[in-house]
């Protein structure tokens, strides 16, 4: 499919009848609420995006939450989703110029907000204001009502500004040396323009400044009704900000910005076509698969780009993608783009690959974002990623390099979590002894690379390495080096070394072997369990182990013991008031049981059934999962959503399969919410899944044909779709507990 380069966030605003009003016959764009979850559970809501694929420019009102009644001036760049502003615009009218701030804080109302355009009434000063991005530009359009002067208020958190006629030069610093660049321009000549100089006015013999929150305004004269601004931003240059603009917006028109964009997500969102029986499902998935475009971005321009990786610009005429949170985004956002665009897919890894080269020791990024690779969180799943990637058929990237970059992340880089430094004592007694050990109770920290907070977080360490380890292995496998797939292979296996047979669940261990104790599986291990496992507690990372789940199975006794397991799982009280459970686990929240809904390691857990011979506890838990916790409204998504790291689970659980072990070329099967979906992949395939008697009660599959041929496991393997193809559901409101159950008809684990 087309690839779309876009990257920041800007909220810009339209008040263009055409886009007020209904479509007759709904394009996939049209079922998109961005306001879906913009009220959280407990921690992160997410936010209201205006923007364009995987774009540069990204905005949204600037508030601390949507109940807020301010919104603060109108932000032009937000550096990083979740990032703060870099600079703001402030449209004012009916105050004196000594009055003007460096922002200005403003009531709204008839707020309207689609992935493309946003709209807004400045309420107490009557002023409208609309907006519609490109991926590096620009535009806003401000309707001022009173017969007063009118002004704008340009400002920088950070950096230096300056101002020629009717054009705005800015930059504001980031982290780690990098610096956003803003050029801006009116299409009315301001009758003054300047510094701003609080309490005074504008001094329009200074046209220059630098320093924190720095402003520049114009003053419009009266009778000026409507003022259109454009502006690009960059990496690079203020110079370069100005190119990008042109480039992309050649006038002042707004509309026409607008109804590009719709088009642009209309493509995008319309790689997968659904059918279904209830709007709000449909709104569900489209505002889940437009959450999966919000990272990461492209920041090429021109054919260059600045990297934070190594402090330098850089020509390239691949497209460079950073702000990917690979922790989040490796389980199902990644495998959900090698199908709807694998082109952009490969330029991802190929730009993982490059921050590699360009970063003084050459590790495989772990969370490469704009400002750099922040190494936060636990593990390395770029590996992973990587994995998934050629073991389904990409090409397009140099796997040896990969593969070097990956084994020097495991071998030379600590484990630690949130730590860049090199390996340490911790590391070698990792691969010494097969896990990381844990600290007892009262136990001093000397271990110098382990973050004072985020703390070891051994159990999580241990198996998510594992994992890692295994998807080294399957490289080295695909590389032909034997003697290191088998080395990483057995190394794959040491989750086994923290497991509790009497338990059956991972246990830490301290140094000298012995199992911590006295422990509570559900609140050992102190703020968000990181002592020992990693913001959710022992019963979610008691299933972490999706590279060999049917040695999980075998390690827990069997089958029937295991979904004894998954169901307690699932039933498990808090064991403590909801104050104090969230108070220590903030994370752990969309709780049924001691399963979290919200958080990223919980995903893969409702499908493990169809690993025990119960497929039809899968398509219950998963229908009722979703029900629950996913909605068409405000507090529509229960946790941490992470630029598509929840988002893609609910895209595939609403198609009927998700990819349980990345790396492995397999899928399993869930339960469609959709009579039809059919995904356009990128390689010119369609594949549809069709649920035949669906209906919401009708969430059990009696029968599959996979292509022709009777299905009767409950997966199918990457090269049955690759090529296309139709898989058949036969739907009914009583589980058929034979279908998918044999021993043979499970998912394959470990090897395929």
């Amino acid at each position: 499919m087309k690839r779309f380069y876009i990257s920041f966030i800007i909220v810009l605003f339209s008040n263009c009848v055409v886009f007020a009003q209904a479509p007759t016959k709904k394009d996939p764009v049209d079922y998109v609420n961005p306001t879906m979850g913009n009220i959280s559970h407990l921690l992160v809501p997410t936010y209201p995006t205006i923007h364009l694929p995987n774009g540069m420019l990204r905005v949204y009102p600037e508030r601390p939450d949507y109940t807020a009644d301010q919104i603060k001036g109108l932000p032009l760049i937000i550096t990083s989703h979740r990032g703060r502003s870099a600079f703001n615009l402030s449209p004012v009218q009916g105050i004196s110029e000594a009055d003007l701030q460096v922002v200005h804080r403003f009531t709204y109302d008839n707020e309207e907000i689609r992935p493309y355009y946003y709209e807004v009434t400045l309420d107490e000063e009557n002023t409208k204001v609309a907006y519609a991005p490109s991926s590096q530009s620009a535009l806003y359009r401000i309707q001022f009502t009173k017969d007063e002067p009118a002004f704008l208020v340009f400002n920088t958190i950070d950096g230096d500004i300056r101002v020629e006629g009717n054009k705005v030069y800015a930059s504001q610093k980031l982290a780690n040396n990098t610096i956003v660049y803003l050029f801006a321009e009116t299409d009315v000549k301001p009758e003054k323009a300047g510094f701003l100089k609080i309490g005074e006015g504008i001094d329009a013999q200074m046209l220059e400044k630098e320093g924190r929150n720095v402003a520049m305004a114009f003053r419009f004269g009266r009778g000026t009704d409507k003022v259109n601004i454009r502006y690009g931003v960059s990496f690079i240059s203020s110079e370069q900000a100005e190119n990008n603009l042109r480039r992309e917006i050649a006038d002042f028109n707004l509309d026409a910005l607008a109804q590009r964009g719709r088009s642009i997500w209309n493509e995008a969102l319309g790689s997968i076509a659904v059918e279904g029986i209830l709007d709000d499902d449909k709104t569900v998935f489209y505002t889940s698969l437009y959450r999966c475009f919000e990272r990461p971005v492209s920041i090429t321009e021109d054919g260059r780009y600045f990297s934070a990786f190594d402090g330098q610009v850089h020509t390239d005429k691949t497209p460079f993608y950073t702000d990917d949170w690979i922790w989040d985004t490796y389980r199902a956002t990644h495998p959900l783009r090698l199908l709807i665009d694998h082109e952009t897919e490969s330029d991802i890894i190929n730009s993982f690959l490059r921050m590699t080269e360009q970063m003084e020791s050459f590790w495989l990024p772990t969370f490469p974002e704009i400002t750099g690779d922040s190494r936060r969180m636990n593990s390395n799943h770029g590996i992973v990623t990587i994995a998934d990637a050629w073991a389904k058929g990409l090409r397009t990237f140099d796997l040896e390099k990969a593969y070097t970059a990956s084994k020097n992340a495991i071998l030379e880089k600590t484990l630690a979590p949130w730590s860049a430094d090199s390996a340490g004592w911790l590391d070698e007694f990792y691969h010494t002894k097969g896990y990381i050990p844990a600290l007892n109770p009262g136990e001093e920290e000397t271990v110098p690379e382990v973050h004072s907070f985020e703390k070891r977080q051994p159990v999580a360490v241990t198996l998510g390495t594992s994992y890692d380890e295994w998807s080294l292995a399957q490289i080295a496998t695909m590389l032909n080096k034997n003697d290191d797939a088998k080395y990483f292979f057995e190394k794959a296996l040491n989750y086994r070394n923290l497991f509790n047979a009497e338990t059956d669940f991972f246990h830490p261990k301290d140094k000298d072997g012995n199992f911590i104790e006295p422990f509570d599986y559900r609140y050992s291990g102190g703020q968000g369990a990181r002592e020992y496992y990693g913001e959710n507690n022992a019963w979610i990372y008691r299933w972490d182990v999706p590279h060999n789940v049917a040695d999980l199975i075998e390690l827990m006794g069997g089958r029937e013991q295991f979904n004894k397991n998954l169901d307690q799982t699932f039933r498990e009280p808090l064991g403590k008031s909801k104050y104090d459970f969230y108070s220590q686990l903030p994370d752990h929240t969309g709780n049924v049981g001691q399963f979290s809904m919200a958080n990223e390691p919980s995903l893969h857990i409702p499908y493990l059934y169809t690993y025990s011979g119960k497929p039809w506890m899968t398509q219950k838990r998963i229908h009722t999962l979703m029900d629950q916790w996913f909605r068409n409204d405000l507090m529509g998504v229960p946790g941490d959503e992470d630029g598509g790291g929840m988002s893609a689970f609910v895209v595939f659980s609403m198609i009927g399969f998700y990819p349980v072990t990345p790396g492995l070329p397999v899928y399993t099967i869930g339960s469609p919410f959709f009579e039809k979906a059919t995904i356009h992949m990128s390689n010119g395939n369609d594949f549809s899944v069709v649920a035949k008697n669906y209906s919401p009660k009708n969430k059990y599959i009696q029968s599959a044909v996979l292509n022709g041929k009777a299905l009767n496991k409950p997966w199918f393997s990457h090269k049955d779709i690759q090529d296309g193809g139709v898989l058949e559901l036969v739907m009914g409101d009583t589980a058929n507990k034979d279908w998918g159950s044999a021993v043979d008809a499970a998912p394959p684990s470990f090897q395929h």
